[in-house]
Parts: structure tokens; sequence; C-alpha cells
């Protein structure tokens, strides 16, 4: 039998659901990906035991009390039993099983090695979340002490700083700067909240919706590429994903156009996507894989280097694998040690804050007691 591999970005008519398939899923919410990690992994494992893929489906849509998933099983089921291929029935899902998933189950049918293909999907799914819950924690620490700060800092002017203004009105010429502006703040606030709120929400809807635009994506991707601390982490987690679904892809033989076309569904940055763009060009070029990266400026120069011995020497899969590896341990350090830094850059900023506003009362009340 033929490798059928799947491009989803191109052939609109493969992945078309079929209308049993839309009746149901309309009626229950839709897979998630912990429901994907469960399905392959029991999958991989029905079939490393020997059972035959309609039986072990069948095995797995006893097992499933979720109802979008019991209906997803069930059109596979269909699918595989009026005589399609395990991938293509895979394909008219693609909300849940993406390219890469459905190319290496189409090499996988071809070579007989189904189970190895799912638990390496598997592997590299755990990696993912792994990876996505690690960038996560070490953002958002610093994001919740942001917002903490900017909390503090309203309920102070709006709750505390109104009950001096009479007590100040004496020595309104003697105020501080600081002070006269905190309370000049405070009194905007408080004459005019409604307003703000309402210019404060249609901001963020403005910049929600603008965001989700064309325009607003490339904005943020190139903040992500170009951004001095943010870079090198964002070009290090790009590398990881997709140099893992290239090791992973090559290896179990799906071509390298094939490859490419998972890569950039898996790396959702516009500007990343443009360079896989152009190393698919080189390709096709026949210049070889390795040139696209040589020309590429974000691209470390060892990931040129290891690439091109890679190609060179045959072993291309298996370098990928271990650059993405290797990256991945880079990577941990390079989060742990910003958690590190930012902590105390985070409380010294907050105390800098709390300083001023504390300084801004507290100034104005001793001059006050002087002149009793």
């Amino acid at each position: 039998m033929p490798i059928e591999f799947v491009n989803l970005a191109e052939d609109a008519g493969l992945t078309k659901p079929s209308l049993g398939s839309q009746l149901r899923r309309f009626a229950a919410r839709k897979p998630t990906s912990e429901d994907r990690l469960f399905f392959t992994e029991q999958l991989a494992l029905l079939l490393e035991t020997g059972t035959a893929l309609l039986t072990a489906l069948q095995s797995l849509r006893k097992q499933i009390g979720k109802p979008a998933m019991a209906a997803l099983i069930d059109d596979l089921i269909d699918n595989v039993t009026e005589g399609n291929t395990f991938s293509h029935a895979l394909s008219k899902h693609p909300e849940l099983f993406s390219a890469t998933y459905i190319n290496l189950v189409a090499a996988a049918e071809s070579g007989g090695f189904m189970h190895r293909v799912l638990e390496e999907l598997v592997n590299m799914e755990e990696k993912r979340e792994e990876l996505r819950s690690t960038v996560s924690s070490a953002l958002s620490y610093p994001g919740f002490l942001l917002v903490f700060s900017f909390a503090v800092v309203i309920f102070v002017l709006v709750a505390v700083f109104p009950k001096f203004a009479d007590l100040f009105e004496g020595i309104q010429d003697e105020l501080p700067v600081t002070t006269v502006f905190l309370m000049g703040v405070s009194r905007v606030l408080l004459a005019h909240w409604v307003a703000i709120l309402i210019g404060l929400a249609a901001v963020v809807i403005i910049l929600v919706w603008w965001f989700r635009t064309e325009t607003g994506i490339e904005f943020i991707d190139r903040v992500k590429m170009r951004t001095p601390l943010l870079k090198g982490i964002f070009i290090q987690v790009y590398l990881i994903q997709s140099l893992r679904v290239m090791g992973l892809s090559m290896a179990n033989g799906v071509s390298v156009p094939d490859t490419l076309v998972s890569c950039r569904e898996v790396v959702s940055n516009k500007s990343f996507q443009d360079f896989l763009n152009r190393v698919e060009k080189k390709v096709s070029e026949g210049a070889g894989f390795a040139i696209g990266f040589m020309e590429t400026d974000f691209i470390p120069v060892t990931v040129k280097q290891m690439i091109s011995t890679g190609e060179e020497s045959g072993n291309l899969p298996k370098v990928l694998g271990r650059i993405s590896e290797y990256y991945e341990r880079e990577l941990n350090k390079r989060l742990a040690t910003f958690a590190r830094t930012i902590e105390p850059l985070m409380l010294v900023f907050m105390g800098g804050v709390v300083g001023l506003i504390v300084s801004s009362l507290i100034l104005p009340i001793f001059k006050l007691s002087q002149s009793v």
C-alpha cells in the first residue's frame, strides 16, 4: 500500500468531515489535547499487544465516556470499516489531529510500525506540554506581580488619598510634587471612574480584536523575534518545537516537504514560518536542507553547523532530535535563570512604588506636625 501523506492546507476535499460526523460533533463539546493524548496512548498499547486496528478502535470506544470523543471515534470506525486508511480517517478531524500526526500515521501504516509511531507521538505531546508549562510558569509570576502592584496603587489612590485631601488643604503650596500629582490622579479617578472604565474596556476590546487580525499577529510575531530579552527564549522554543517534529517525521519516512508543512502548523510565528518557507524553497530547488538554515540570521551558528554535518553524513533525523533535546535543556536553564533574576527586580520595583506612595503621604504629615 502506498504511503498517503496529507497536506491539510491544500487538500480541502480530503479533510471535509461527513454529514453524520458534523451532526454528532455539533451536539457535543470538542475533544481536547488531553483526549488526544489518552486516545493515542491507549491505541498504541492495544496495537503493541497485537490487537487489530478496527478491534482496538472499538475497544477504545467502550472506554470513552465523553460524547465529543465518542462521536469522533465512531466516525473513525465508520471510515476504517468502509475501507479507508486510518490516516485518511484522521484527516477528517484536523481540529484534533495535526498534519504531523496524520503524516506519521500514514508512514506507519505502510511500514507496519504503527504502535512505535504512536508511542513517539505520545512522547512528543508530553514534552510539548512540559515545555508549555515551563514557559508559562516562568512568565506568570512577573505578570502576577505587575497586576498586583497596579491593583494596590489603584486602591491607595481611590481609598486612601481622598481621606487626606482636607488635611493637606492648608499646606497646598508646601506639598511635594509626588503628593500633588498622586492627589490629582486620585481626584480624576473618583470623578470620572465610569468614563475611565468604559475607555479601558474599549481599549482592551480594540486591542484584542487587533491582535487577532493579520496585521496584529504579524506585529506580535515581530516583537517576539526582535525584543532583546524575549528573542532568545522564543527562538529556542520554536527551534525545539520544529526540530523535534522534523527529526521524528524524517526518521519515520515522511518527506521533507510534508515535514516542513507539519512544522509550519506547529510553530505559529509568521517570521519563523517564513524561514521554513525558505528552507522548503531551497529543498525544492535542489540546494539542500541545510542551505535555508545557513542563510537565516537568527538561527544559532551551532545549529547551522550540526544540521550541515548531519545532512552530509546522512544522520539528519538523529541530529535534529539531538539538537531539540539540547535546546530544551538549555531553555529550562535559561528560564530558571530568568525567574531567579526577575523576582528580585520585581520586588525592588514594587518596593519603589510602595515607597513613593508612603513618602507622598508621610512627608506632608511631618510638615503638618512641625507647623503645629
